[in-house]
């Protein structure tokens, strides 16, 4: 290990072949895990937790107090998996409620924000710019587009993106894409999902969900019964309906496409 001109709090925990680069100033009750770099002027406050292999790039700070003005009644921490990638000028608050979690294997890209008591799962890309407020999930292989800006407490489903520069004002379900200002479906993110293993024969199933959804006449209760009723049970239809049925803020609104009738399958 070589500190070369940083502050390394002596009650700080550092695990094996961590790297620190100059001018890092690293406060006491942060935990690093082996074989993680830390690039120059970054901060890490206290209440930091690391996981393993990670980096960490200019300028980022992790641990800072919530920008919430309601107080955190116990201690927190921002906790980040292994593997997770912070690029330059990152900022990530810890909660006030609970813990703001980093998942492994994430890649948040310059200047990101993720606000307190967020939860971010493992295989996330949040692209440049970001801002992520209060409370805000990102399930697992979830992508962000540059500059998108998500409202709190708002929930992005496994496997979907969201295009740049949106702005999320409701639930984004799991394997679509959504865009456009107001935000949009725009189909599943069948990209993706064969990327990660889906089969096609997965993709059209997934497609034929979101089409009672989003292209037909249907009220969303009334598709909701629909599939639950007369398409054929799967994990990927139990996932879509258990967010949709958990969303407290309601999910994003329907394409512009011309409505389709569809019929189980």
């Amino acid at each position: 290990m070589e500190y070369r001109l940083s502050d390394i709090h002596p009650d700080a925990t550092l695990g094996k072949n961590v790297t620190i680069e100059n001018f890092v100033t690293i406060q006491a009750d942060v935990v690093i895990g082996d074989g993680t770099w830390v690039g120059p002027h970054v901060t890490i406050m206290s209440g930091s937790r690391i996981g393993k292999n990670c980096q960490i790039f200019t300028n980022a700070v992790i641990g800072a107090d919530s920008q919430d003005r309601k107080k955190a009644y116990q201690q927190t921490y921002v906790e980040v998996g292994d593997d997770t990638v912070i690029r330059e000028f990152v900022t990530l608050n810890r909660g006030t409620l609970g813990n703001t979690i980093i998942g492994a294997h994430v890649l948040l890209m310059a200047y990101v924000h993720v606000a307190h008591d967020c939860i971010i799962e493992d295989h996330v890309i949040v692209a440049n710019a970001t801002q992520l407020a209060g409370h805000v999930v990102l399930q697992d292989h979830a992508v962000i587009g540059g500059m998108a800006a998500i409202h709190q407490f708002m929930r992005i489903g496994s496997y979907s993106m969201v295009g740049s520069q949106s702005i999320v004002r409701k639930d984004v379900p799991p394997f679509i894409k959504v865009a456009h200002e107001p935000l949009r479906y725009a189909g599943i993110n069948s990209v993706a999902l064969q990327r990660h293993g889906f089969s096609q024969e997965q993709c059209d199933y997934i497609h034929h969900i979101y089409r009672c959804i989003y292209q037909s006449n249907l009220s969303l209760a009334s598709a909701l019964k629909m599939i639950e009723e007369e398409i054929k049970s799967s994990q990927e239809k139990q996932i879509i309906l258990d967010f949709i049925r958990n969303s407290s803020r309601g999910i994003v609104k329907k394409s512009n496409l011309v409505p389709v009738h569809v019929s189980g399958i």
